[in-house]
């Protein structure tokens, strides 16, 4: 199958599970022998050229001429199967959907965040989750609230850019297929006017995962990773360990972030610095590492989360996960089989339920090998391509209803001849 991929990076300075997702779905396509062409933009072009970047950034997020030209050429040069996009913020914008207006490619949408409804990208405001945009069907809260980096003026160009593609009928019109990573996020998409009979869950995938340490060799460590952000919720897991006291196990945050200076203050206030332990930003190979011999992840969000990647290598690496009962965790969790939920905010029933999980190690280490079974049922490299496979035929069936149902085709192609 010949597949065009269309990505717009984000920038090289902060780690991405959109550019990691991405990066491995492509080396997944080409390990099982398709031909992909790629199409690609990087937000670091933007930083590397202060205000005009972000100027051009601005007045390209809602409709690039230029990208969606270049697209169009690339298709009808190359006339591939599908084009697969998994982002086009900033400078690619949506505009590259109706560059195939008329043509036989298949369109594909892989639905990251909730960003072509929510100017913020991830429906949370104030650190509480927020969906007035989708049920108002209208940008108008997001202008009020200055959802895009708590401004205003920032959130005029993606306010711009919903309004414009709902207007446009984009999703509806030119997407052929849309990847939701969860049953929680299609819902919710289908809420904000997406078409449900053409959206299909795929979650992420973990290739070639390093090999599960046995549950006799691990170090009594629970471990925390990911950015460290109001979002996330470390502050309530800090709070739980220090209703926890000295009892308590040791728990290792590792990842990095605004919120870090007033986390490290809060345990040094609570004098738990020899129960928590702060590693920073480290390389992804040393995460695993000290993942695989942790016996329990915790995830304490406060806001919808996507898919989170660590999720999918703490069941590679069969580790149990703890986390927010919110968004899509409670899809990716299974209560009791693969790990537990809790209360999102609340340090007294975090702590209740990570407690009961590690004061009973003999159900805990049930649970890692559940785990696993769960990551090799649902999450490996050839279980994904295979779904990936089936949602392509579909787009491709679509997109073929489509044409022979258009009388007059090149009248859509002429905006980028």
């Amino acid at each position: 199958m010949k597949i065009l991929l269309v990505h717009n990076f984000y920038g090289s300075s902060a780690p991405s599970g959109e550019n990691t997702a991405y990066l491995a779905e492509r080396e997944l396509l080409k390990g099982h022998g398709h031909e992909i062409l790629e199409f690609t933009r990087h937000s670091d072009e933007i930083r590397e050229n202060g205000l005009s970047g972000v100027l051009r950034g601005a007045f390209s997020t809602p409709w690039n001429p230029f990208c969606a030209r270049g697209i169009r050429r690339v298709l009808e040069r190359e006339r591939p199967d599908i084009m697969h996009v998994h982002n086009t913020f900033p400078l690619l914008s949506p505009a590259v959907f109706c560059a195939a207006r008329g043509l036989n490619t298949a369109t594909v949408l892989t639905l990251h965040n909730y960003r072509i409804f929510c100017a913020a990208g991830i429906p949370m405001r104030n650190s509480i989750p927020c969906v007035e945009c989708l049920e108002k069907d209208s940008v108008v809260p997001a202008m009020k609230y200055g959802c895009y980096r708590n401004s205003r003026l920032a959130t005029v160009p993606m306010a711009a850019m919903i309004s414009l593609h709902k207007r446009l009928g984009t999703w509806k019109r030119d997407v052929d297929t849309f990847i939701a990573l969860t049953e929680f996020q299609k819902r919710k998409m289908a809420d904000g006017g997406l078409p449900e009979e053409r959206m299909y869950i795929k979650p992420h995938f973990y290739p070639d995962p390093p090999a599960p340490i046995p549950w006799k060799d691990r170090e009594a460590r629970i471990i925390f990773v990911g950015r460290l952000g109001l979002e996330k919720g470390v502050h309530v897991l800090v709070d739980a360990w220090q209703k926890w006291g000295h009892s308590a196990p040791i728990l290792e945050i590792i990842g990095d972030g605004p919120q870090r200076a007033e986390l490290e203050k809060m345990v040094d206030k609570a004098n738990l610095n020899r129960k928590i332990h702060f590693r920073g930003q480290i390389p992804f190979s040393q995460t695993q590492k000290k993942m695989a011999r942790a016996r329990l992840l915790v995830l304490p969000s406060l806001w919808f989360e996507g898919f989170p990647m660590v999720i999918r290598e703490a069941f590679a690496l069969s580790v149990p996960v703890a986390g927010s009962r919110i968004g899509s965790l409670p899809d990716i969790i299974a209560e009791n089989k693969t790990g537990r939920l809790f209360s999102p905010g609340d340090p007294t029933n975090l702590l209740q339920v990570v407690k009961g999980l590690w004061e009973d190690p003999e159900n805990l280490a049930v649970m890692a090998k559940r785990v696993h079974d769960e990551f090799e049922q649902k999450y490996t490299d050839s279980v994904n391509h295979k779904a990936l496979m089936k949602i392509y035929d579909n787009a491709i069936g679509a997109r073929n209803r489509l044409v022979s149902h258009t009388k007059h085709p090149i009248e859509t192609t002429r905006p980028f001849k």
